[in-house]
Order: structure tokens, then sequence, then C-alpha cells
């Protein structure tokens, strides 16, 4: 019988239950070769396949058009905010962002470090409750890309729209929703996730770039940061991120047993409906954001009474609902809901919760 927590972690997140057992049952050795995956030359003819499986897996799920490029690349999504406009943005050029909480913003801090941009909206004007229609955008022409991230992880405000863009490249930071449910790749230019939420392990981030958008770096983006080289080698121009990578196999073979992103969305909308509801009938929780715009992957919510934080938190622990404490930016707190939590982990939350309220409302 497991022994395991309900973890609310946004990251690095919950891995489902299976892929670990199995990548325990691999360490020592996989597959009879006598050695674990993190042992493995990447240039290997098995972690080339392990590699190969991996990218097809998720252009499965994901209905990754052919004229897309799917690389694995080290490091994190933050470090895409510097990788992105020295790949894409010309020195004279501009970029559109959108800000929407502070994943965007940070973004949009480290696009200026390398050229002129533009926040074409920003979700302030609603005290971050709600993100701007893009009826009030104000978009440059001839723009090099749009950017914005499509779920804020902190604020727990998502889209539930994808901006039409025209023929100008539409990026998108899908960190923390992508792969829960499904969307349509052809409508962005790139879309980049670090892969600890909904992917796989820390220190991976994939992105999908669509091939036109390739051979664009500016001669100083250092060659390790250049999509095209990434791309040319395979995601392999150097030692990559071979055991998250590995690890990153693993849940989209689990994802396709469970029936793909279309039965990730059926999971995460009762999830998430299941919780907000109960914090709507509640007079003792509450949820600022505008309805249509809440997460479907973090849930942030607040006390009455915020003395009682601290209280709650330890109760919590107690029953093993862990990580359920708001970012230190904003406090309260915030249930991460990824895929690989199911329906009886948000259940055993909201008990608690329904316990604490009866107890201190």
């Amino acid at each position: 019988m497991s022994n395991r927590a309900f973890n609310f972690c946004a990251g690095p997140a919950a891995l489902p239950e299976a892929v670990l057992r199995r990548a325990q049952g691999e360490m020592l050795d996989w597959h009879g070769k006598g050695l674990s995956v993190m042992e493995m030359s990447h240039r290997s003819d098995e972690y080339v396949a392990i590699a190969e499986k991996a990218e097809q897996d998720l252009r499965d799920l994901l209905s990754v058009p052919n004229n897309y490029k799917v690389l694995f690349l080290q490091g994190g999504a933050s470090q895409q905010f510097a990788e992105i406009p020295l790949n894409l943005l010309p020195e004279n050029g501009t970029a559109d962002y959108i800000e929407t909480g502070i994943w965007s913003k940070k973004a949009i801090e480290e696009g200026r470090r390398y050229g002129n941009i533009n926040v074409a909206a920003s979700a302030k004007a609603y005290d971050y409750l709600n993100i701007p229609g893009q009826n009030e955008w104000n978009l440059t022409p001839g723009a090099a890309y749009i950017h914005y991230a499509s779920n804020e992880t902190i604020g727990g405000l998502e889209f539930d729209w994808v901006p039409q863009t025209g023929d100008v490249p539409l990026v998108v930071d899908m960190s923390s929703d992508i792969l829960s449910r499904p969307v349509d790749v052809s409508q962005f230019g790139m879309i980049y996730a670090g892969a600890q939420k909904n992917i796989g392990p820390s220190g991976l981030v994939v992105v999908i770039i669509r091939e036109d958008l390739l051979g664009k770096a500016r001669s100083v983006c250092p060659t390790m940061l250049n999509y095209k080289v990434a791309a040319d080698n395979g995601s392999m121009y150097n030692t990559p991120a071979s055991y998250s990578w590995y690890l990153s196999g693993l849940v989209f073979e689990w994802l396709k047993e469970q029936g793909g992103v279309d039965a990730m969305e059926k999971r995460n909308r009762a999830k998430k409906d299941l919780l907000y509801g109960f914090i709507d009938r509640s007079a003792f929780y509450s949820n600022p954001i505008a309805v249509n715009v809440r997460s479907w992957m973090n849930v942030p919510f607040r006390l009455a009474d915020e003395r009682l934080d601290k209280a709650f938190l330890a109760g919590a622990d107690e029953r093993r609902l862990l990580n359920l404490r708001g970012h230190r930016s904003v406090g309260g707190m915030r249930a991460s809901i990824y895929n690989a939590l199911g329906l009886d982990a948000v259940e055993a939350l909201i008990a608690y919760m329904a316990e604490f309220e009866k107890e201190h409302a």
C-alpha cells in the first residue's frame, strides 16, 4: 500500500506514482543492460531510442504538426525569457508582451535587456483579478512576436482563449498548463514549458517551435542558446538533461495510457470545479479571480482570518496534505492540482478545509 502524501506543490510538482515506480524498477538495470539510464551515453543507440520515443509521444499527445521542431533543452522557462529575444527579436525590432502576473513580468524585464519590449496590455488595470480582452491590447504593427503566459502559477490567472495575432508569431509560456487539456499547436509560433509541473523533473524545458522561426538568432546569441543549433543537433549539441528527458518520456507514456489530453481535460475540469465550488460556497475561504480566467492548475485561496494561516498549514501537514502555502510574494494558500494529482487529492483537501472551517469559523 502506498504511503505517499498528497503533494500540492507548484513545482517541482507531483509525478505520477506509476512513473516513479517504473523508474525505481529501472534505476539499477535498464532493460537488462546492467546500468541506469543516468549512466548511459546520450549518443548510445539505447538512449537515442528513449529520446526519440519521448519526442514522438509528446507529438502524439499534442498533435504537433510536422513543420514544428520539438526541443528538449537544459534549464527552465526563466532561461527562455532571454533565449526568446536572442533568437526572435531583431536588434531594431519590437516585441509585444502581455503582462498578467509575476512570470510574464519577469519575461518583460529580461526581454528589455535585449531590445524594445512593448507592454501591449496589463492585468494591473484589473488588480490582477482578470485578463484584458484583446480589444484592449495596444499591439505594435509589424512586431517580431507577441508573448504571453497562458497560466500565471502564482496569481492563478489563466487565459480561457488563444489570442489571434494574424501573421505575427504568438509565443506562449505554457509551463504550468501544458498537457492539461487539448491545444491547437498550429495557432502558435512557439510554445515553451519548464518541465517540473506537468512534464517531469526540473532541469529540462520543452520548446515547440515552428521551423520558419529558426535561423533568426542574433550574432551575439550564445551557441548553446540558439534554437537552430539545438534543432540541427536533435537537442544534443552537448550532453542533455538525459535523466529528466527519460522521466518525461515515462510521463508521456503514462498520459497516453490515461487516454491522452482529452482524458486529462475531463479529469482536470472535475478537480477544479470541485475545489472552486467548495470555496465559492464557503464564507470562510475565498478566491477573488474572475471566474472565466481562474486557473485550472493553480488554485490560490485565502482564509477569512489570515492569523489562522499557520494553524491551517500545520493541520494540513499532519494530514499529509503538503505544500499548500501560497507563494511568498502573495501569501495565503495555493493548491496546485496538476495532471499527476487525482480527484481523491482534491476530495481529501476539501474534507480538511470543511473540518477546519467548522472548528474555526
